[in-house]
């Protein structure tokens, strides 16, 4: 058990510092966006802060969700929340690291504009759960969505085309004050 606790790196206050800002971020860029619909940074940071920081990109992530809640309250629609973000999260974990710029250039646009795609059906499962829907109600509801979706997916393509000279950015500037 020793061992273990060794191995984990902890995390400066810098990181502290610098995740809370993250997170703040995230959640100030959101309200700011607000009066587009389903177009936002947050997948943006999302990727960014996962390809630079790994597991640590969780820390921000969840900070952008619980102020989401304090702002919005903890009901019903803001539960999604706790896992929508964590699924781009996982599947930018999952990504290669090594990959040939041009690659990544096309990669971390299409991931980010597939989560907004997806969104909906994303959340659909906490849908049916809170309003009792079936199968078919759950598609409905999925369908009649698809337009805020395919809106989503578009900006998030269009912001994803930054995902790469910010992470170099960030990349960078992480030599510099680490």
């Amino acid at each position: 058990m020793k061992e273990l606790s060794k191995n984990r790196k902890k995390l400066s206050l810098f990181e502290i510092c610098l995740f809370a800002m993250f997170g703040t971020l995230m959640f100030g860029s959101k309200l700011l966006m607000e009066f587009l619909p389903n177009i936002h940074l947050v997948g943006l940071f999302i990727m960014v802060f996962t390809i630079v920081y790994r597991v640590k990109a969780l820390i921000p992530i969840y900070i952008f969700v619980f102020l989401t809640g304090i702002y919005g309250g903890f009901t019903m629609w803001w539960i999604p929340y706790t896992y929508i973000w964590t699924v781009l999260w996982g599947i930018t974990m999952l990504l290669p690291k090594k990959m040939p710029v041009w690659l990544k250039s096309i990669v971390y646009p299409t991931v980010c504009c597939l989560h907004g795609l997806l969104y909906g059906v994303l959340y659909a499962p906490m849908q049916a759960i809170m309003y009792r829907f079936t199968f078919e109600q759950t598609l409905t509801w999925i369908a009649s969505g698809l337009y805020f979706d395919l809106l989503h997916g578009i900006g998030n393509f269009i912001l994803g085309l930054f995902i790469l000279p910010l992470t170099e950015l960030l990349l960078k500037l992480n030599k510099i004050y680490k």
